[in-house]
């Protein structure tokens, strides 16, 4: 077999585990990402959020992510993750993190959108030879029917891909590497490509 050319990192985030979380479980997480909510920065009057929506769950370097996101009162959308760290499988869940941020570009306003994406750096990678490049969560919604899997797609590589839980998903994948950004891909049933995205806006 011949030397990779360019070696990365792929499928670097466990598959998910749980389903949509429910009961006190997702009154605990809710409690953790709406204080992460309360702590944000910013002048505008966000208001109150609504019901929190969850993401399917990533594991990463021994911590799961579990991506959120709650539409507001005033309009916004107030999005994040809740982390967490279990010592075994089956074991209570300890060493809570929680991020939250918010925006006003939200898919009811851009009826044209096929795919709503956010994303977060979580850790740097380096490649050696002074090629580095950051490990991304990005998590979103598809926006059009029939949607069954997402993936990440670093130039022509691919580096992570996801079931859709009730049209959403979370991927963990390497951004911003030699070069190469990563765009989100939306896959049908039979295998052909519904919509294409990537991470950064298009001047």
């Amino acid at each position: 077999m011949a030397p990779e050319p360019r070696p990365i990192p792929r499928f670097v985030a466990e598959p998910p585990h749980e389903g949509r979380p429910y009961g006190r479980w997702a009154e605990s997480l809710a409690r953790h990402f709406l204080e992460a909510c309360e702590q944000i920065d910013t002048d505008e009057d966000l208001g109150e959020a609504a019901q929190v929506v969850w993401f399917p769950d990533r594991t990463f370097a021994g911590r799961t992510y579990i991506p959120a996101s709650s539409t507001t009162s005033n309009g916004y959308e107030l999005l994040g993750y809740v982390s967490y760290t279990r010592e075994h499988e089956g074991a209570e869940a300890r060493d809570f993190e929680s991020f939250a941020d918010f925006t006003d570009e939200t898919a009811e306003a851009n009826p044209d959108w096929e795919l709503d994406l956010s994303d977060r750096e979580l850790t740097t990678f380096n490649g050696g030879d002074n090629r580095r490049g950051e490990i991304t969560l990005v998590w979103g919604v598809a926006l059009v029917n029939n949607g069954v899997l997402a993936t990440a797609e670093l130039g022509p590589t691919t580096v992570d891909q996801c079931q859709l839980m009730d049209d959403r998903f979370t991927l963990v994948a390497l951004d911003n590497y030699t070069g190469d950004y990563l765009d989100v891909k939306l896959w049908g049933q039979g295998g052909g490509e519904l919509a294409a995205e990537s991470l950064y806006e298009e001047d």
